[in-house]
């Protein structure tokens, strides 16, 4: 089973703080990578990104019901109670915004990828692979905390 190269995850984790630190005034802090299944408790919410070109598979951000009202909260400048359609809109495009970046990394490195729209998932949900091994990178701030998944390889 195909794993992400080392070079191929700071592109996303680069992406994911400085997307983080610019919509959400947060400074944020890069956690311990582990490999782990995907999976999200009950109130989770997830957004998931598939990619393609010549790096295949999903990405995904999950987060508990609390940290994805306080992301979207700081994103929109107004408090935010639950997940509604304007508040789901502002995590989907905080997934976009974050594969953007990404994207455009990987372009300057001579590697083309492309990303999918975002889907949003909440609740408890889990996701098994033989395509590939997921690695788990959690990111930290203060108020919060999101997990960022890599289930990606680089096609051959």
């Amino acid at each position: 089973m195909a794993t992400l190269n080392a070079e191929h995850i700071n592109p996303f984790l680069m992406a994911a703080k400085k997307v983080l630190q610019d919509t959400c005034f947060v400074e944020v802090s890069i956690q311990k990578p582990v490999l782990k299944e995907i999976s999200f408790g009950e109130g989770s919410w997830a957004i998931i990104i598939g990619v393609t070109g010549e790096m295949r598979g999903q990405v995904l951000l999950g987060m508990t019901a609390e940290n994805a009202c306080g992301i979207a909260s700081k994103m929109c400048m107004m408090e935010i109670k639950e997940i509604d359609d304007f508040a789901a809109s502002a995590l989907s495009e905080l997934g976009n915004m974050i594969m953007g970046n990404a994207a455009t990394v990987f372009s300057s490195q001579g590697i083309g990828i492309d990303i999918t729209p975002p889907t949003l998932s909440h609740g408890a949900v889990s996701f098994k692979s033989s395509y590939t091994k997921s690695l788990c990178v959690p990111m930290t701030f203060e108020g919060g905390s999101i997990d960022l998944f890599l289930a990606l390889r680089q096609e051959e």
